[in-house]
């Protein structure tokens, strides 16, 4: 079957990424496509912006993608910006961990976690009891939170102390509803594999000497590493880049209210302006609760179950200061901040000391982020309640006295998608739905996984299965 007229809705990094492998794939395979991507707003990119005022690069999103993982490097090679690409310095590898007044650098090894005061000596007793048969294993086809899988496998001071903090940091998400299996499924694997995460890092650490002589590179036992990697001009560059090689593809100014299906093999496509575009398929690559609106016409039950997919809020606040006004060592990625502190935010990255072209000379760029899961009501704060909250938590874990000299602030009502407990079989009756409608595909962070990697890994999914009908 031949199916040669495809419409893409959403410009962020899914569907730009989606646009550019599908079009390079039919050229491949020289076949003929018309790829039109409908972008609502003026400037493609999502939440990929990267902001520059006075000297500063805020990222207003994402801050870039770890290197570790093939997919996003392998797509900057393929439109020629592996050149510019910008990976954070040493001070990144540094991670922190306010508690109990201080802040504890993350130990990086066994003796230096015997060291740390992070964890009491009982919340390492009881985390040594881990790879022993007094540790049950996961309950079979329980989809389980990370809650109890930390409490289950750790104990209670270690959810609360470095699996919170770690899932309020990725996914902004609340460890009480989040699925281990959507969200951490190596950790899940190892589980199973091994019968606990110690003795999984113990045997992979002894297969990574091995692959090491012998000229190969592993993961870590938790998953991929890496490093942290943007552009010099901030991740935007990347978005920009594709919007530029994608040329007339990209229709920005180009909301898309609905889709509807005229038959069986073709689609109807309007935007609120009142054109309609006509496509044998439709790749939507826009968030879970967008979707579910457009879609409404073509699957209650595929826009019912979208529906069900919730997001966490998140307030980013940038905060520039010159460096004499710090007195903390700024040596670090920065800190999370534990749930039971009771502080404002979830955590602040040191952005200008991972990369150093993030301020001018003699300043700093500190990044906080407020709200998630937890905290859904903060990102209806004002600027001056959320500028004085960041202030209190800046004072009390870094010790700044001083007023930031540069603020910016940015709001994100549906940030992060959550994956909670349900999700995977969320995912499996999509998948079971979308069936009844060839040509219908959904892609984006929603589903498989939030970051960078994971939204260029969807891509390249949705591209196969495109040219699959072709």
């Amino acid at each position: 079957m031949n199916k040669n007229k495809i419409i893409i809705i959403g410009g962020g990094i899914s569907g730009l990424a989606t646009a550019w492998l599908l079009r390079s794939k039919a050229l491949a395979a020289e076949k003929e496509l018309q790829i039109v991507l409908l972008e609502k707003e003026v400037q493609s990119g999502g939440k990929i912006k990267s902001i520059k005022t006075d000297g500063y690069t805020c990222e207003w999103g994402p801050n870039g993608f770890l290197d570790s993982k093939p997919q996003t490097l392998d797509l900057c090679r393929a439109i020629g910006v592996d050149n510019n690409l910008h990976r954070s310095n040493d001070n990144a590898r540094k991670r922190f961990i306010y508690s109990g007044g201080e802040l504890h650098q993350l130990p990086d090894g066994a003796p230096a976690f015997l060291k740390s005061r992070l964890i009491s000596w009982p919340g390492k007793m009881r985390l040594a009891l881990e790879p022993t048969p007094f540790i049950a294993s996961a309950p079979a086809g329980v989809d389980e939170t990370l809650a109890d899988f930390g409490r289950r496998r750790l104990g209670g001071e270690a959810l609360d102390k470095l699996i919170a903090p770690m899932v309020s940091g990725i996914f902004a998400g609340d460890p009480e509803t989040m699925s281990l299996i959507s969200c951490f499924p190596r950790i899940a694997e190892l589980e199973r594999e091994y019968g606990g995460l110690i003795r999984a890092m113990i045997r992979l650490a002894k297969k990574k000497k091995q692959d090491i002589a012998a000229g190969k590179v592993v993961s870590s036992a938790a998953g991929p590493g890496g490093v942290l990697t943007s552009f010099r001009e901030g991740i935007q560059y990347l978005s920009d880049a594709l919007t530029t090689s994608l040329g007339g593809i990209v229709q920005p100014g180009s909301e898309v209210t609905s889709v509807q299906k005229i038959d069986s093999s073709v689609y109807s496509v309007r935007c609120s302006d009142g054109r309609i575009f006509e496509a044998d398929q439709v790749i939507v690559a826009s968030p879970a609760f967008a979707a579910a609106e457009m879609l409404a016409g073509v699957d209650d039950e595929i826009s019912g179950t979208l529906r069900q997919i919730p997001y966490a809020s998140m307030t980013v606040i940038c905060f520039g200061y010159s460096r004499e006004r710090i007195t903390h060592s700024l040596d670090g990625f920065g800190y999370l901040i534990p749930k039971k502190e009771g502080r404002n935010t979830l955590g602040t990255l040191w952005d200008s000391s991972m990369f150093e072209n993030r301020a001018p000379e003699g300043k700093v760029l500190l990044r906080s982020m407020m709200g998630g899961a937890c905290f859904p009501e903060y990102v209806k704060l004002s600027d001056g309640e959320v500028t004085s909250r960041v202030m209190q938590d800046l004072k009390l874990t870094m010790g700044i006295d001083a007023e930031p000299e540069f603020v910016r602030i940015f709001r994100h009502p549906q940030a992060i998608p959550q994956y909670t407990v349900g999700h995977g079989k969320r995912l499996q009756k999509l998948d079971e739905l979308l069936k009844a409608h060839p040509g219908l595909i959904l892609t984006g962070n929603s589903y498989r996984g939030i970051g960078l990697n994971d939204c260029v890994a969807a891509a390249e999914r949705a591209a196969e299965e495109a040219m699959a009908c072709n």
